[in-house]
Parts: structure tokens; sequence; C-alpha cells
């Protein structure tokens, strides 16, 4: 190991080993384990069950009350402020919950009518999060609000992550009483994924949101404060015999077609439209067995029916990161989530077909998945202090695959990828992965990854792209020790210069880093109801051991009345721009809130002070201001406005200073929810960035602006039968400094599910 690169690693790894010394010697936490939670038994339906929110049919008599609940948040796992109460049943097809809860004034309930998904923790919902696998690992959760309006995704302890984008075939019913409301839910077993065994236990959690000047959560169970871990706290369930072994089918086909207008000669001369476009294809689920699910589809439609938020590029050193939002990698995603980002699916761009198999065997849960892409979009190429963004014209193939080993409450996995470039060219990654918990306060988690990557010939879209052959590793290692008051962190990454992932989203290579953090933890009761103070040490250098970043910063975050948040931190660093460092001291800011059901959300972040002109290499002054807001005037309306604002100040040594850019970002998105299945969206995007070319070194755009529009119509009946009509114009400043049709589209699109 050359001398300069066991130095870094030295550093890093001696910060991460204080952290372990300083837990090692740290009094163990007085308070005792909690008792295991509270098992619950289910039982058949003894008749039909209707899903009207009533709770009067006759499958639900006899049906033994889970009267048991929890307060964890604000209140330390004490009994609830208000009484809940839930059901849960079966037959031969479906899994039923059902709910009654109380609430002293119904009229502070916050209930809006919104699309399936788009409520949060500042809303009133309610449900069940099943681990039918009962490995105290992943949960499926099924949530309402008090409209009916469904909420589901995947949570999953070893990744930490709740994906919203997976969504299931169930259906429900929610009704406000005037004692508080009920809630029934019907969750077809073809849905769920689960072992073979005959009788079965699961894992289940019946959980309320309950936000009044605090936000309240409660459970069927404890959740003991200082854990690692959640799914791991769940209720255990049993009683259930004689499920359904599998044969499920659901063919999904859908059509759309659409028209795009374009400027004849350029922008700003008129708009001439295109040809009708029409687009057939369709998805394929068959589930030969309740723990695995097979997927194909043909032509798949992954058009996007919501515009991006817009982010501020200017003055950004790597490549911006957008979610997932595109339905064909819904079975098994959190498979597909490990501590290095070498699965990003945005990076496939426009599939022809594709195939993928999920399941679990035994103790080892698996997926993957080949895709043909036919290209657009970009590739990220990494560095050790910026990024860059080389166009994909070109068709290719793309495999993944990963298999997660069950140990106990710990996991090993490995993970492949693989782009086969059409013309030449590849990029294929390796590696294992793997979490161990000790106990339920240590958690250590790494990942160590290998590329092999033949570049395309194409010099004309990117330098690095010769036909040459790159290799690389990338290795992360985290730990993490969690008590009721102290909590400790520390992060060596590695990652040499030719690592590549062309089918995740590691932008920045080339570089080895520590990180350590500690935090302390107190819980008052007035106002705020948390603070936690904490310091953090972190650096970063490239591989000839140069500074790459340096900081140190100290802090707090808080919890606290009007379900508010806040969070402000102030750090001392310095950081490479271009080749030099320079200091950078500032304070950064977080804070939001959800004060009333009219004014659902507010939300203010960014920094001010220091920041480095990356692109001319120097310091100056400025601030990053990104302010957001929900308003809901009705329940039928929401309005959720976003604003954000940078900008930065220089003084170069040989000529006047001034402010060398301005860039900001305007977004305005109404939405009438008509029922919990038809809407109407309206978007307004405008980005301008202004900059002043006597402050550059290198010559530069006076100005960059944008605006783009859009309409949809939406009626959906579940998730995969759905009719979309939509309207979008986006238009771009001209060199008179007026903004021009960039383009004009008109799309139409309809699918359905057809089951067995």
């Amino acid at each position: 190991m050359p001398r300069s690169r066991a130095r870094a690693v030295s550093i890093a790894l001696n910060a991460t080993a204080s952290l372990a010394l300083a837990v090692a010697t740290q009094a163990a936490d007085p308070s005792p384990s909690p008792p295991p939670p509270p098992e619950i038994q289910i039982v058949r339906a003894r008749g039909a069950i209707t899903i009207d929110a009533k709770l009067d049919d006759p499958g639900w008599k006899g049906i033994p009350p889970v009267e048991t609940w929890f307060e964890t948040n604000p209140g330390d796992n004490v009994p609830p402020p208000v009484k809940n109460v839930g059901y849960v049943a079966y037959d031969e097809r479906y899994f039923y919950a059902a709910f009654e809860f109380q609430d002293p004034d119904p009229r502070q309930m916050r209930a809006p009518l919104t699309d399936r998904d788009s409520f949060g923790g500042d809303t009133d919902y309610a449900g069940v999060i099943l681990d039918t696998r009962h490995d105290g690992k992943t949960g499926v959760e099924f949530l309402v609000n008090p409209r009916g309006v469904q909420f589901d995704g995947v949570i999953d302890d070893v990744n930490g992550n709740e994906d919203v984008s997976p969504d299931f075939f169930w259906q429900a019913a929610a009704r406000v009483t005037a004692t508080g409301w009920t809630l029934e839910m019907r969750i077809p077993f073809s849905s769920l994924r689960y072992p073979k065994a005959d009788p079965m236990t699961w894992g289940v959690m019946l959980y309320r949101n309950y936000p009044r000047q605090y936000r309240t959560q409660m459970m069927s169970t404890r959740l003991p404060r200082g854990g690692n871990c959640f799914v791991c706290r769940f209720n255990t369930m049993t009683g259930l015999t004689s499920l359904p072994t599998g044969g499920h089918v659901v063919v999904a086909p859908y059509v759309n077609t659409s028209e795009m207008a374009t400027p004849r000669d350029g922008l700003g001369t008129p708009l001439v439209s295109g040809r009708l476009r029409g687009h057939v294809g369709g998805d394929l689920k068959w589930i030969p067995n309740a723990s695995a699910a097979v997927d194909a589809t043909i032509n798949p439609d992954f058009s996007q029916i919501e515009s991006d938020v817009a982010q501020i590029g200017a003055n950004e050193r790597f490549a911006l990161f957008f979610p997932e939002k595109r339905p064909f990698f819904l079975e098994g995603s959190e498979l597909l989530l490990s501590p290095i980002q070498a699965v990003y699916t945005r990076t496939i761009t426009s599939p022809r077909w594709g195939v993928r198999g999920t399941g679990k065997r035994g103790h080892a849960a698996y997926t993957g998945l080949v895709v043909e892409d036919g290209g657009g979009g970009s590739v990220v190429l990494p560095g050790p202090n910026e990024s860059d963004l080389a166009n994909q014209d070109f068709r290719s193939y793309v495999a993944v695959g990963r298999v997660r080993r069950d140990i106990g409450r710990s996991v090993v996995s490995l993970l492949a990828t693989d782009r086969e470039v059409r013309g030449g060219g590849y990029n294929r990654v390796l590696g294992p992965d793997f979490q161990w918990r000790p106990n339920d306060r240590d958690l250590v988690t790494g990942q160590l990854l290998f590329s092999r990557t033949r570049t395309p010939d194409r010099p004309d879209l990117a330098d690095e792209w010769t036909g040459q052959k790159l290799a690389g590793h990338g290795l992360d290692l985290w730990y993490s020790h969690q008590t009721r008051r102290h909590d400790w962190f520390g992060d060596v990454k590695d990652f040499s210069d030719q690592f590549r992932a062309y089918n995740g989203f590691v932008p920045q290579v080339g570089y080895r880093s520590g990180y350590a953090e500690t935090g302390l933890t107190f819980r008052p009761q007035g106002f705020l109801r948390r603070i936690r103070t904490f310091a953090i040490a972190e650096a970063q250098k490239d591989r000839a051991d140069a500074l790459i970043n340096r900081e140190y910063s100290f802090g707090a975050g808080m919890d606290g009345r009007f379900n508010s948040f806040m969070r402000f931190r102030y750090g001392f660093s310095r950081v490479r721009a271009g080749t030099v460092t320079v200091p950078r001291r500032r304070l950064y800011y977080i804070i939001n809130a959800s004060p009333t059901r009219w004014l659902n959300g507010v939300a203010l972040e960014g920094f001010v002070g220091q920041e480095a002109d990356f692109a001319n290499a120097r310091t100056g002054t400025g601030a990053d201001v990104r302010l957001s807001g929900t308003l809901r005037p009705s329940d039928h309306l929401e309005l959720r406005l976003n604003t954000s604002r940078r900008w930065l100040d220089v003084q170069p040594p040989d000529r006047p200073g001034g402010r060398l850019f301005t860039a900001q970002v305007e977004r305005v998105r109404a939405t009438y929810t008509f029922t919990s299945r038809v809407f109407l969206r309206l978007i307004a995007q405008y980005v301008d960035t202004r900059r002043d070319p006597a402050l550059f070194i290198k010559e530069t755009a006076r100005r960059d602006a944008s605006f783009s529009g859009s309409a949809l119509f939406a009626y959906k009946l579940n998730w995969q039968t759905v009719l979309f009509l939509g309207y979008g114009d986006n238009r771009a400043l001209s060199e008179e400094e007026s903004f021009e049709r960039e383009d004009r589209q008109l799309f139409l699109k309809v699918s359905y599910a057809f089951q067995r």
C-alpha cells in the first residue's frame, strides 16, 4: 500500500476506532429492556365482509379487538391520549383489518383528498404494516387517511429506507363519525409474498398518526428509544392457516398517443406539429408461488406524468440526483438498495423490453432483471472533485442481480450489475455487502465493489470514451451506536480513480474519506419535545493525498410544537476549488412546521456565509435559500409552492468585485381532487440564472432561463388501471431575451389491469 494511501486510510480508521472505543467505555443505559410485544391472534372471518367502513358485517362478529396501544412519539411508550381499537381477520383470499379511532374534536382532523401516496406525517392516517416473512427486516405498509386515500410502500430495516414507489392491489374505505373515524381494509394474499408454511406466523403492527399541536404516533407495540431497528419490534401474529399458494396473474396492457410540436427553424420560429405517435405495450406479472414473482414487459410506458422539481445547478460540483418515479421497478425494490448506490434505475432511460424475477427461498431473498435500453439520457462521468455528464445515444443491454442472506438479525449480500454497449463497450460491477447487528444498539454496515469497464469508442461524446479499459474498486464502511441519550457514528470510504457504475449513481470517485459524529439527546416537556446536540468531523483526500474537503461543525436539531422540526449547524471547512483549497465558514439551517389544517406545511432550508467559487477557484460570500409551503384552502384543493434562490458575491484581487451569479427556481403546483380516484393538476415552473461574465475567468453566458407549464387530468381505478390526459408547454430564453416556445405536447394514456 502506498504511504500516502496508508496514511489517509489510517486517519479514517482511527476516527472510527476512536468512536468504537468511546462506545465500549460508555456506561450502559440503566433502563431495562422492554418486554416482548403483545401477541395478536388472528381468526377466520365467519361471514362476508363488505369494505364500507361500517364494521357491521357478519364477518366481524366474534373477532377479538386489539385494544393495547402505545404512544411512541412524543411520549415514550405511554398510554395514548385517544382510544384506538383494531381488528384483524382473514378468509381464503384476503387479509382484513378494521379500526375504530376516537377523536375528541373531529373538526380538527387533517384529512385532505389527495392523490395516492401523497399524504405525510402532517395528516391523519392509520393502517397496518405487515412482515409477512416474519424475518424482522421488511414491512409492507398499507395506510389510509379518513377520506379513504391510500398510501402503500415498503419499509426496510436493512437499508433504513421507506420506499413509497411500490404499489399494490388492495381496497380500503374510511368514514368520519361524530366521535372520530373508522377504517376498513381488504388486502389480497396475491399482493403479498410469504413463505410456504402451515400454520404461518407473521409480524404485524397496527398504526395511527395523529397530528395536532405535536405529531403523535401510536402503535400496537412498543418502540424503544435508542434501538437500531423498527420492523423487528412488530407484534407476532399467529393463527394463519391454509393460505393461497400462488398462481395469480395480472396482465396490464396500455395504449398511449402523443403529438409533439417543435420550432420549424430554431427557437423563435413558428411551431410545426409532428406526426401523431401511438404506442402499445403491456406488463405481465405471474405469481408462481406465494414467495416469488415473475414480471415481463414489452415496449413499457416509462413516461412520467409529472415533471421533476427543478434543482439549482449553478456552482455545483457533482451531478444532481432525481428520485425514480416509474412503475416497472416495483417488485423487490428494497433489494436494489445497498450502501453504495450501484443501482439507480433512472440510468435505464428508454427500455424496449424487460424481465425480472423476485422472491425468497429459506433465508435468502433475491431479485434480478434484464432490460434492453434504447438509449438517450445521460451517463455520469465521476471524478474526485467534480463530475460531468455524457450523452448516451447508443443502445445497450442491462442486467442487475442481488442475493441477500439472513443470518439472524444480520445479513450478507452479493450484488452484480452489467451494461453491455451495442457496438462495443461494457461496465461490470460485482461485490459483497453486509450488515451486522450484534445487539439493539450497535450496527456495522459495509460494501466492497469491483468494476471492470471498457468505455465506448465515442470521443465525440466524452473525452474519456476512447475505448480504453478501466478497473477500480469502491469501499464503504459504516458504524453506528445509539442509546436513549447518546449516539455515535463513523464512516470510511475509499474509491479508486477508475471505479465506474454506469447502472448506478456514483458521481464521485478517486478519493478517501473519514466521517465521525456524536450526539446527545434531551427530551424536555415544553414547546420543544426533543433536542439533539451534535458535533461532526469529516475529511476527504484524493489518491495523491491532496485535500478535497475538511470540515468541523457543531449544532442542534429540535422537534417542537406545531409539528415542527429545526436543525442548525455551523461549519468550519476548507474545500478544493480548482487546484487550490479555500476557507469556508457558514451556517446551515432547516426549519419546517405544519401549524394548521390550511397551512399544512412550510419549510425553509439552506445556508448563509462563505462559499467556494468552484468555477474560478476562490472564496466568496453568499447564501442558498429554499422555501416551500403547502396550502389547503379546502379538502379538495392543494397548492404547493416552491422557491429557491442562490447567490454568490466575490472580490477578485485585480478588478472590482460584485455579484457573480444569482440563480432561482419558482414552482407552483395546484391540484384539485374531485374524489380519491379523480384529480386535475396544473404545474408552472420558472428557472433563471443570471451571471456577471466580467467576474468569470472563462467565457460564460450572461443568462439562462426557461419556463414550463403542464396540465393533467387523471382517473385511477387502481395503480395500473388509469386514464391520463395531459398537455405540456416548454419555453426557453432566446438571444433577444424573450421566452420562445421550445416544444408543445399533448398526450393520452389508457391502461387496464386484468387479474386472475
